[in-house]
């Protein structure tokens, strides 16, 4: 393709990417456990700002939705079997072959290491929460993904996963495309992406 409109993506890992709900919910034993415990664990993100431990951030949010600790440790240790979207790895190798191809992720360097393994495509740009100091929307992690891709914010479309993603990326600069594949509500006053969609086959015609 010549001279796209986009000269470089970025992505969000754990729900644009991957398809992190299902894990959670299995370990949590039901989709309704892992619901309430994937929303707590967002939620502590989002106000934690500054980086605290990944990991602390899994346990807490276990015990606050009325798991164990345990429970958020078999969730660590079998990080591993996360599986991506069924046509993650067609667009990904699609578009690594037109742009250069970014990761910013709320992670811990260890954890986002083994899930980026899981999208069988080199992506060595990745940006973690763990190094940036901060945990998105906070616009750190997504600074430090566009500095590592080499990409300047106006040139480069992010791809969201979760509702918060969109006003934080466009808070940089980025346009958004919302993978918004469980079809999740908006925040309250969000202003709309650029692009919406509950599959990531779009992006091949955007990119």
């Amino acid at each position: 393709m010549q001279n796209p409109k986009y000269k470089a993506v970025v992505f969000d890992l754990y729900t644009a990417l991957l398809d992190s709900w299902s894990l959670w919910n299995r370990i949590a034993g039901s989709p309704e456990r892992g619901t309430n415990w994937r929303q707590k664990y967002l939620q502590l993100t989002y106000q934690a700002g500054s980086y605290r431990a990944y990991e602390d951030i899994i346990v807490a949010s276990a015990e606050q939705s009325g798991l164990s600790a345990e429970t958020a440790q078999a969730l660590i240790t079998d990080w591993a079997s996360v599986n991506p979207w069924p046509e993650t790895n067609e667009v990904l190798h699609a578009l690594s072959e037109r742009v250069p191809l970014a990761i910013a992720t709320n992670s811990s360097v260890k954890l986002a290491e083994i899930a980026v393994a899981r999208l069988g495509v080199s992506i060595p740009a990745v940006a973690t929460a763990e190094e940036s100091g901060y945990y998105k929307p906070q616009p750190q992690t997504y600074r430090l993904a566009l500095e590592r891709v080499g990409a300047s914010a106006e040139n480069t479309l992010f791809v969201a996963g979760s509702a918060s993603d969109v006003p934080g990326a466009m808070g940089v600069g980025m346009q958004v495309f919302w993978h918004n594949r469980a079809r999740l509500a908006p925040l309250a006053g969000q202003v709309a992406p650029q692009h919406l969609s509950d599959s990531l086959q779009p992006l091949l015609e955007l990119v």
